[in-house]
Order: C-alpha cells, then structure tokens, then sequence
C-alpha cells in the first residue's frame, strides 16, 4: 500500500509537469495495458503513433502491478488504453489518477452493451473482463479506439479509418477460419477445461462448454475440493485433453491431471494456450489474430 501511494504522488507531480498535447516527433504517445490492446493500437495506428505497452508476453494482467519504470511511460502518453471491467485490478488505482489529472484515459470495455456481457456473481466488476475472445468484441475495441485516434489527431483521422477498416476485414477473415476448423471437430467433444475462466465469450461464441479450475481472476487460488470436484467432471465427461494457460502457473493443471489420472481415466495434457496475454513479440503468436488462430487449432487437434 506505501508504494502504491509513492507511485500516485510520483504520477502527480510528474504530471502536473507534462503538456498532455505534445507529441513525440509529431507522433501520438499512446501506452496501453495488455499486449491485445498493444497490437490492436499499432495496427490501427500505423507509423502515426508511438505505442508502448505496459506488459510484455507471458504478464498477468488481473495480478500486474504498476512498476517506477512505467511512470514515465504513462506520464508522457498522449492516450492511455485499458481494457477495463476490472481486468487490470491492481492497476485501478493509478489508472483512475491519470484520469483525474486530465489524461485522455480509455476503457474500451466501456464501449460494449453491457447487456451482452457475462456477468458473475464472484468477480468485482460483476462482468467477465475477457472479452477479446469474442472477435466480435473486439471489432468494437478496433472502432473506439480509431474513433479516440480520430479525435486526438484529425490530421490522420482518415488514415486511422481506413487502417480500422482493413483490419476488421482481417478479423472477419479470421472468424470465417476459426469456424471452419470448430467445425471438424464433433459437437460432444466441444468441452474446454483450461487453468482459470478466461474462455467464457469463446465457449458462448463458438459453442463450447467451457470450465476452468480457478475462477474468471487469478488472484482466486483453486483449493483441493475444486480440482477433485472438476476431476470428476473429466471423468464423467470422457475428456481427453485440458490446458495449461501462458500466463498462469502450469502446476494446478498438473495437478488436476494427476488427480485424474489416479482414478482410472487417462486426460493429456492438450497444449499451451495464450489467455490474458499473447506470445512473444514478433512470432505469429504475438498479434491478436495469430494468437487466436493458434488457440484454436490446439484446442480442436487435442480434443479430436
């Protein structure tokens, strides 16, 4: 709690200091949280913006913690996007304090209808923040964040719409791929168990039951109780394969697989899948499209 108060005052006086209009090299400064909104920025930006992402591959964004270092980067940036509904919880605070201090600061979450989202009765937001794996979601993501580039930058406001439109004609392409693959693999084996909840908008938008061992944020550990009672669902279920996420620790689906493997019932596991943050910079896995495809194909060729 000292350092985050430390952090706060460090924000305040950095940017009473700071012009919000000024720009780098005539470029828009724009941070944001997760590495989704880092590549969505940048493929919609172009070579207009600067953009500098607070976590790098691998990050968890429900437990992250905003570090000294990234005190300059969220000082100096002309925008700041976060996914919000609470998915980067414990950079609330400090993300709320460059709001009250003028700065052009971006929930793109708050852009959806909140009717559509799923709700939970276990989560502070009461709303599941994973809402990228929903394509659909995150065409959305793509025109607010066009539309906040637009309006910061008119000079370039074409520029960044007609990026928009060419990378939602990438995600479309990209829906019609992953639903041509779902489709090879039979409906009953359509069950996704994977390390916490971050699968629910995939499950919803392409038809799988999804279960994972901890709940929709990281900061919840998963007890005993919790992996022989979903132990007894893969059994019950005859599932073949569940998952290990990047960006949580491998040993509560180890240990879930053991527990399983211990009463009689043989489950693999089906691979590495990419949840709250995408591969390493610079491989297929490090864009949002990649990841996605990626996700897809280990889920349906472990399951087949």
């Amino acid at each position: 709690m000292k350092k985050i108060i430390s952090l706060l005052a460090i924000i305040l006086i950095f940017t009473a200091c700071k012009d919000n209009n000024a720009k780098d090299n005539g470029k828009l400064n724009i941070v944001t949280t997760t590495t989704m909104l880092t590549d969505l920025v940048k493929n919609i930006g172009g070579d207009m913006v600067n953009a500098k992402g607070l976590m790098g591959s691998g990050v968890d964004p429900h437990l992250y913690k905003a570090s000294e270092g990234d005190v300059s980067k969220l000082v100096n940036a002309d925008i700041i996007f976060y996914s919000g509904l609470h998915l980067e919880g414990k950079l609330v605070e400090v993300l709320e304090k460059m709001e009250s201090s003028n700065k052009t600061t971006i929930a793109l979450a708050d852009a959806l209808d909140k009717k559509t989202l799923i709700g939970s009765e276990y989560f502070a937001s009461n709303y599941d923040p994973h809402v990228w794996f929903d394509i659909n979601y995150f065409e959305q993501f793509a025109e607010k964040t066009a539309a906040v580039l637009a309006e910061k930058d008119p000079t370039n406001a074409a520029k960044y719409e007609a990026n928009k439109d060419a990378y939602i004609i990438k995600l479309e392409a990209l829906q019609n791929t992953i639903k041509q693959t779902i489709e090879t693999l039979p409906k009953e084996k359509r069950v996704l168990v994977t390390a916490h909840d971050a699968f629910n908008y995939f499950g919803k938008a392409y038809g799988f039951e999804v279960v994972g061992l901890q709940g929709i944020s990281t900061a919840t550990e998963a007890g005993v109780q919790d992996v022989q009672k979903l132990a007894t669902f893969i059994i019950d279920k005859q599932i073949k394969a569940i998952f290990i996420e990047s960006s949580v620790p491998k040993r509560t689906i180890e240990a879930l697989q053991a527990s399983v493997n211990s009463k009689g019932h043989d489950v693999k596991i089906g691979g590495t899948l990419y949840s709250d943050a995408l591969g390493t910079t610079g491989t297929v896995e490090g864009t949002y499209i990649g990841m996605f495809e990626y996700n897809v194909n280990t889920i349906v060729n472990a399951l087949k």
